[in-house]
């Protein structure tokens, strides 16, 4: 079965190519959110402990034959790296990607992010983060760190324009030879 991982900024729309490519192949779709984060309310305060979020990434993978995480596991995914069959890496123009974001932070929080909202401060410490990945350091998650780790991957990096249909990047993955390959080997 073949992993795969599909990775970029915030809002370039991993969790969305994730969900489709997963729902196509018929395996499994994990996010990095889902184990990076504890279940909070407001949601993405509580970071989990980088060893236990590993633990259980790596649990959940172990339970599928195939897989595409989608997110971001930059600097502490290492163990899971040796898996990845395909890595999809999606850019998008930056006003289209923050457009994108704040689309998403009002259909997900609504009032809670407006002025006076217990989300407000929240919800603008993070648009600000995000809005800087095409021109922070390689210190955190941004282009720069995200170019020098696919420097350093084995798995081939196929590279999307993620302001194209979901369909059209679905089509073109499924095109590439890794997951070409991984089919053939799921077949009886």
């Amino acid at each position: 079965m073949v992993h795969i991982h599909v990775m970029g900024a915030s809002g370039s729309g991993t969790t969305s190519l994730g969900r489709a490519l997963a729902e196509r192949l018929d395996i499994a779709h994990l996010d990095t959110d889902d184990f990076f984060w504890m279940p909070t309310d407001p949601p993405f305060t509580t970071p989990r402990n980088a060893d236990e979020r590993i633990r259980l990434l790596l649990e959940e993978a172990a339970r599928h034959d195939g897989w595409v995480l989608s997110g971001s596991a930059l600097k502490w995914g290492g163990p899971l790296e040796p898996l990845y069959d395909l890595i999809l890496f999606l850019r998008i123009e930056p006003g289209l990607r923050m457009a994108r974001i704040r689309v998403r932070e009002i259909a997900r929080y609504g009032n809670r992010i407006g002025p006076g909202g217990d989300m407000e401060v929240k919800s603008g410490e993070f648009q600000e983060w995000a809005a800087s990945y095409e021109t922070a350091g390689p210190e955190r998650r941004s282009l720069a760190a995200h170019e020098q780790w696919l420097d350093t991957q084995t798995a081939p990096v196929l590279r999307l324009d993620s302001s194209r249909d979901i369909d059209d990047l679905v089509a073109e993955a499924l095109l590439h030879p890794a997951i070409a390959a991984g089919a053939v080997r799921r077949r009886p």
